[in-house]
């Protein structure tokens, strides 16, 4: 899963990303807000934690430029100033939620965790189909009633198959969602992760959609 991290901190941004890389996320870093919207722009996300006390643009003007030009990715703002006025204007110019600093990355994961549930019309922690389901919280995915564990890209992997069961997935879409800026991705990556996946839950979880991508099994197959 890929994130983008919004944080001109050099101290916080360093012990974030690394943190975050920890879990098996992907992070993209900026420090300021004009690369910030250059990064939206450009990129895939599956959420923005968003500083407010940017240079060369706040914070908030960020936030509310990708809202009015139509981007509905998850943004949890992440800052400083605790003030009722602060929280009020990040959330109405459409921030998903609000988290003042210090803060314990368990609960900045399970507020990332819920913003993007809430983005992909989850209200519970588990996605998928009837046959095949992801629980966003413990990494666990069941086929066929068999629970196995995942890595953590294989994690994403499936995330990205199964937040829209029925969809076929191209291979480019695949690696932006699992891979950050910088990340070495070779030519078979994609494949070996679809394999592992294959190895531990059935060879069927996982359908190839010939010249196009790929789709989780039991969805339209």
């Amino acid at each position: 899963m890929r994130i983008l991290l919004v944080e001109d901190d050099n101290m916080i941004g360093h012990s974030l990303r690394q943190a975050l890389t920890e879990t098996g996320l992907s992070v993209d870093w900026v420090r300021d807000g004009v690369l910030a919207e250059n990064a939206l722009a450009q990129g895939s996300y599956a959420a923005v934690l968003l500083d407010l006390g940017l240079p060369r643009r706040s914070g908030l003007e960020v936030l509310r430029r990708a809202r009015q030009e139509g981007n509905r990715t998850p943004m949890l703002v992440l800052t400083a100033r605790d003030g009722v006025d602060d929280r009020c204007s990040g959330l109405d110019l459409g921030a998903d939620d609000y988290l003042v600093k210090p803060f314990e990355l368990r609960e900045l994961l399970a507020r990332m965790r819920a913003i993007i549930r809430r983005a992909d019309g989850h209200a519970q922690s588990t996605i998928g189909t009837a046959q095949t389901q992801l629980d966003l919280a413990t990494r666990q995915l069941v086929h066929e009633g068999t629970a196995v564990d995942l890595s953590a890209r294989e994690f994403h992997l499936m995330h990205a198959l199964l937040e829209r069961p029925g969809a076929i997935v191209s291979r480019t879409q695949l690696e932006e969602r699992i891979y950050g800026w910088g990340e070495e991705v070779t030519s078979n990556a994609v494949e070996v992760l679809i394999h592992g996946v294959r190895r531990k839950a059935g060879a069927d979880v996982i359908r190839n959609v010939r010249g196009l991508g790929w789709r989780v099994a039991g969805a339209h197959s």
